[in-house]
């Protein structure tokens, strides 16, 4: 009998070519395929007469061959088979390009049936390569509601629909169920074989929903099961705890007083810290909330027991900045604070190195440099990663590993809303700062049209007068095939050369080296270029005081989340900032969409609208935060779902210890795989 990991090169029709691109679609084995799931469905289940068929509408007809078939050669390449074909209710005229072998598969006086889309007008109908089975033959492409697969080069839907249908025979009875019996029995779902048959081949729509169901609630199960042993196992290691010796000279070395929101999330880290178990805590807040002041606190109180720290920032400019900041505050509290970045001169990096090695140093800021086997901590007993969303839970993992448990604290400034900040983060605490510190300004925002485009280039050099500076972000690095699409490249050229041939223009993206990046964001951070044109690689590691403006072209393109994000570059010293918007996209709902962040400059607020209006793609996409993909369910739609799944997890693990018990040993192995980069903390 097959196995589930046996190769897709031995099924009928693919063989070792074929498997060699079904391996870029992620399908090795016969389980891949199988959890190969439809993007879409096509529904070819309704019959309909050839006189109710609709002009770009497809749709499936069964009708008779009434003229034989013709086949012409119109020029090399090209070939042509017409025939005739017509029900009780009309005839209708097919033709069929390129197909030639059509003029011997079509028997005249045969009937067959047929899949496709209407095209011409009154002058006369027709249809064009139709999909074309045997009325006898059970409908693979015709006569049911059709899967439609994410396809790659040299393979299409049909070889993919067959080869799932052969898969799923093969291993019929060996497909292992992963949730436990109880809880499919409480919330009513379907048995794991009936879910992959359904899902794949989809009797009705009653039946497909049923399926789905099933396997979102599989999907999110699974997941829960990882985020609760990740959250346990912070739980059951144990660290002495650090005793609270005040922070009294922290609070007086501040030049301004702490917000309440600040000061609540300090006390979360306080009541953490004094627990004999490592400290995971995600400490969420909009751009400019004090985020960094929190964890500044969490810093004095490690070093007042005798305990290093380090802060891990996605770039150099931005661990720079820190380190600016903290070394200026900490100094004077007898706190000695090193930076690391992959950049710096490999004198003073073995100057940092040491100090670390010997705990003359407290605290560490620094890039990925942090990771690197030869940075080592005297006693690491605090972790700090700003940005979450740049660093995944094995990078986190990988510098928590410098210490002996050392407590963990995640600065996000990518607004969630709480109730999925608090499901998604199931390993770490969430404290939200949902307070902005008094003197903190609101960003101006507007959006404007191609006709405004004379007015805001003079207001950008009304800034730059005034010696101010500005931000351009555009959708795309090159040249775009959609010439509506602003590229970065073009836009700073024509700029320099047309518009503002006596600024300063600058020109930023994500294709350029790591340290051709860090030389161009130094720079404007110095204040030597002007205008700096950018792609969204400025959404983060940016905090230029001296920027007042950001325009953002194509502002459609980008998700509300993430424009928030670019607006947050401005505003950020004590001048005021504007953030304009250009869209030339004048469809209702992305007026709406658009305006909506032009009415609010609270990101939590526009979070909420983005994840009701997008989904989670623009708050989670490219695979940010470290979260696994989910193949079925999706965290904008489905929170139902994930919440009941969540529920589901924790009665299950509220039972006796499963991991050793050999019925849920395909349940721990789903779980292993969804956190791959994780694995080794389910030995």
């Amino acid at each position: 009998m097959p196995s589930l990991f046996d190769s897709v090169r031995y099924l009928k029709g693919v063989g070792e070519a074929r498997a060699k691109q079904l391996h870029n679609l992620g399908v090795d084995t016969l389980y891949d395929l199988i959890a190969y799931f439809p993007r879409a469905y096509e529904d070819r289940s309704r019959m309909v007469p050839i006189a109710e068929l609709e002009a770009n509408i497809p749709a499936c007809f069964e009708a008779m061959v009434v003229s034989h078939p013709h086949l012409a050669h119109i020029r090399k390449g090209l070939d042509l088979v017409k025939v005739r074909v017509a029900d009780e209710s009309a005839t209708l005229n097919l033709v069929f390009f390129n197909q030639s072998y059509m003029k011997d598969t079509l028997v005249y006086g045969q009937s067959y049936v047929f899949y496709g889309s209407l095209s011409g007008d009154y002058m006369g109908y027709q249809m064009t390569n139709p999909v074309v089975e045997k009325p006898d033959e059970p409908g693979v492409a015709t006569r049911r509601i059709m899967p439609v697969y994410s396809l790659t080069a040299g393979i299409s839907n049909k070889l993919i629909s067959r080869s799932v249908t052969q898969a799923l025979e093969a291993c019929r009875g060996s497909i292992p169920e992963v949730l436990p019996a109880a809880q499919r029995e409480r919330y009513g779902l379907c048995g794991a074989q009936e879910a992959y048959d359904a899902i794949h081949n989809p009797p009705d729509y009653e039946t497909l929903e049923t399926a789905r169901r099933r396997l979102i609630f599989e999907e999110f199960f699974i997941f829960s099961i990882g985020l609760a042993i990740l959250r346990r196992r912070n739980v059951e290691v144990s660290r002495e705890p650090m005793r609270d010796l005040g922070l009294e000279a922290f609070y007086a070395a501040l030049p301004f007083e702490l917000t309440g929101a600040q000061k609540r999330a300090i006390d979360e880290i306080r009541a953490d810290v004094a627990k004999p178990a490592p400290m995971a805590r995600l400490i969420q807040g909009d751009v400019g909330s004090g985020k960094t002041m929190v964890a500044a606190a969490a810093i004095y109180l490690a070093a007042r027991n005798g305990l290093q720290s380090a802060m891990m920032a996605p770039t150099e400019i931005l661990a720079e900045q820190h380190y600016a900041s903290l070394s200026a505050l900490f100094e004077p509290l007898g706190i000695k604070t090193v930076l690391l970045t992959g950049s710096m001169k490999a004198a003073r990096r073995r100057e940092a190195l040491e100090a670390l090695a010997l705990g003359q140093a407290q605290l560490a800021v620094g890039t990925h440099a942090l990771l690197t086997d030869t940075t080592q901590f005297r006693a690491l007993g605090l972790v700090i990663v700003d940005e979450q969303h740049r660093f995944g839970v094995a990078q986190r993992a990988r510098l928590a590993q410098k210490g002996v448990h050392p407590h963990l604290l995640v600065m996000s400034a990518t607004p969630i809303p709480r109730t999925l900040a608090l499901i998604v983060y199931g390993d770490l605490d969430v404290s939200i700062i949902d307070e902005l510190p008094p003197g903190r300004q609101s960003v101006d925002t507007f959006l404007v049209g191609e006709n405004m485009r004379e007015r805001i280039n003079a207001f950008i050099r009304k800034q730059v007068h005034e010696g101010h500076q500005c931000y351009i972000i555009c959708p795309a690095v090159e040249e775009s095939e959609l010439e509506s699409l602003k590229s970065a490249q073009t836009w700073a050229e024509t700029l320099q050369k047309t518009v503002f041939p006596d600024l300063r223009i600058a020109l930023l993206h994500g294709k350029m080296s790591g340290a051709e990046k860090e030389k161009v964001m130094g720079a404007f951070a110095r204040g030597e270029s002007d205008v700096l044109v950018a792609t969204t690689v400025v959404e983060v590691g940016m905090d230029v005081p001296n920027a007042t403006l950001i325009v953002i072209e194509n502002a459609d393109r980008f998700g509300l989340s993430q424009l928030h994000q670019l607006r947050g570059r401005v505003g950020r010293g004590k001048d005021k900032s504007y953030c304009v918007l250009f869209s030339s996209n004048r469809s209702p709902e992305t007026q709406a969409r658009l305006k909506a962040l032009c009415a609010s400059n609270d990101g939590f607020k526009i979070a909420e609208e983005d994840l009701a209006m997008r989904g989670p793609g623009d708050l989670f996409g490219s695979r940010q935060h470290g979260l696994p993909a989910f193949k079925v369910g999706s965290l904008a739609f489905d929170l139902p779902t994930l919440k009941t799944a969540q529920q589901a997890a924790e009665e299950f693990l509220a039972g006796p210890e499963f991991a050793s018990m050999p019925e849920y040993q395909p349940l721990l192995q789903r779980v292993r795989a969804l956190f791959a980069s994780e694995s080794d903390i389910f030995n």
